[in-house]
């Protein structure tokens, strides 16, 4: 439906490379929900819907936050977040996953997204996750996917060593440039012009407001990742943009236990919406062993 009270402006048809945020999230929409026997719905503060996933292992366990990517869902994209999930709890891992504000089942207007909103909710589900009862606060780790994955290294460089291991998936490396890829010029000079824009993403529509393309420019994930000691694993597919970053933040890590991995031909959400699930398989099975032994 069309965004009431001003014109909605166009995103451009642009390559797949430049696509690639737009369609992860047109994905998550899409893609069926992948329910799990073991989870429980929850509400933290400010009206932030979760899925807590609780392994059948005594406790304190080791825990893991969920953050999905731009215009997503909690479950993600091909139901991958909830796949993940099982998979951390065969190890013995708890997890939570969330929906940001204004997006899922979170209260909240999506047109007032911004880095600085998203950052503060994982702020919230971090802190929920440590306190979760058979959670052992001393091992909680972060995975983020997309823009998810920009906000997870900001969350893991501020956490003061809370966060004890870090894993991404295809990852937004410079916000300010890939949104710019993403989203095309032209939203960005219309949000300065008007305070807002109306983005017609070609399955939904979206306000985002002149704070959202500000706020992009506020933080630079090479300096989050510098400060951050804990464990690493920065997952990218071979034909996406974010295949550009991995390499050059591993360098910059402080951490000792660090990895890379590239996935060949993989895109940037891992050919989870089609009938080979190897690639997406191959994804969540490396990041629930890379949590089990760093956690």
């Amino acid at each position: 439906m069309p965004v009431a009270g001003w014109p909605i402006f166009r995103v451009p048809r642009l390559s797949r490379k430049a696509c690639s945020l737009a369609v992860a999230a047109f994905a998550a929409i899409v893609s069926p929900m992948v329910a799990l026997a073991d989870e429980s719905a929850l509400t933290l503060d400010g009206g932030i819907s979760a899925t807590l996933n609780m392994p059948s292992h005594s406790g304190p366990v080791p825990a893991v936050l969920m953050l999905h990517g731009f215009g997503s869902s909690k479950d993600e994209v091909g139901g991958m977040y909830a796949r993940a999930a099982r998979a951390l709890a065969d190890k013995g891992i708890a997890s939570i996953r969330i929906d940001f504000p204004g997006f899922g089942k979170s209260g909240g207007d999506a047109g007032d997204t911004t880095v600085d909103q998203q950052l503060d909710a994982a702020k919230v589900a971090f802190a929920a996750l440590r306190k979760t009862e058979g959670v052992d606060p001393t091992r909680v780790g972060v995975l983020g996917f997309s823009l998810g994955g920009g906000i997870a290294t900001l969350l893991a460089s501020g956490s003061q060593g809370d966060v004890k291991s870090l894993v991404t998936w295809s990852s937004v490396g410079d916000f300010q440039t890939d949104f710019v890829s993403s989203l095309g010029q032209k939203a960005f000079d219309r949000a300065k012009d008007d305070g807002v824009v109306g983005l017609d993403l070609g399955w939904r529509t979206i306000a985002l407001k002149q704070a959202f393309f500000e706020s992009l420019g506020k933080y630079k994930l090479d300096d989050a990742i510098a400060s951050y000691s804990g464990a690493y694993l920065a997952i990218a597919g071979a034909k996406d943009f974010s295949a550009a970053y991995p390499d050059r933040f591993e360098g910059l890590a402080k951490g000792q236990n660090k990895e890379v991995m590239i996935v060949p031909e993989g895109d940037h959400i891992y050919g989870v919406l089609g009938s080979d699930q190897r690639m997406a398989d191959g994804v969540i099975a490396k990041t629930a062993e890379w949590f089990a032994s760093t956690l």
